[in-house]
């Protein structure tokens, strides 16, 4: 939702808005972005002869948005001076010991040499991100694996809601989250239109980083200079230690 600004299809308007602000903050900062929207990608520019609810025809999907995806983030990134580099990982990459050495080794030279990561599941192999919506859990085993300060999840809300202040149609952020155990009962089970997790896979998300002390931020990623805003308190987001 966030990249696509919740129409069909993929914004360059927006992708341009997180390169402005990773430019803007790069002397301060290094980043690491993971990213889905290969799906959206795909369908501006082909429509395959099957049902594009069937798994398989999402992974085809994956497979022809993934370069366009990346061809945008490469074209409006350069504009800005950034270089960008593509990393197509697995949960199965977690699990194996050697596989996390090389995802360490690789990202660190890429970071030193200035270049960003663009990571995102290897769907054409994978099918738990295109099913469950977990490029959330994706984006936390990263920040783990690579022990970053803060991981951003940029999503269509201002943070995670109070569910009281939702059942009365006037949103209230949580913006402080030191227990879980208390956030989880706050929270409903809808799921996002474009994205296919809610706010169970932000939290869930949340936890893995958590118990690696690594804090994590649920931002509104459809305002314009979200990240900048979160940093100087200028907008309501939650934040989760």
């Amino acid at each position: 939702n966030t990249l696509t600004k919740e129409t069909n299809h993929i914004s360059r308007g927006k992708i341009e808005d997180i390169g402005v602000q990773i430019a803007a903050l790069q002397d301060k900062y290094e980043f690491i972005i993971v990213s889905s929207g290969a799906i959206a990608a795909a369908k501006q520019f082909v429509k395959l002869d099957n049902n594009d609810k069937d798994v398989f025809v999402k992974q085809a999907l994956a497979s022809i948005g993934q370069p366009h995806l990346m061809r945008i983030y490469h074209e409006n990134f350069s504009d800005l001076g950034l270089h960008i580099s593509q990393c197509l990982l697995s949960y199965s990459d977690f699990e194996k010991q050697q596989s996390k050495v090389n995802i360490v080794n690789t990202i660190n030279v890429l970071v030193k040499n200035n270049y960003i990561p663009i990571i995102n599941e290897n769907d054409t192999v994978a099918t738990d991100e295109i099913k469950f919506g977990d490029n959330d859990k994706l984006a936390a085993l990263t920040a783990v694996l690579l022990n970053v300060d803060i991981l951003i999840i940029a999503t269509n809300t201002n943070g995670i809601y109070t569910k009281s202040s939702i059942h009365d149609d006037m949103p209230e952020t949580i913006e402080l989250v030191t227990d879980l155990s208390l956030l989880q009962k706050e929270i409903g089970d809808s799921k996002s239109s474009h994205g296919t997790g809610g706010m169970q896979s932000k939290i869930d998300s949340a936890a893995i980083a958590k118990a690696a002390n690594i804090e994590t931020w649920v931002v509104n990623g459809l305002e314009d200079n979200f990240m900048l805003k979160a940093i100087e308190g200028a907008i309501k987001f939650t934040k989760i230690i």
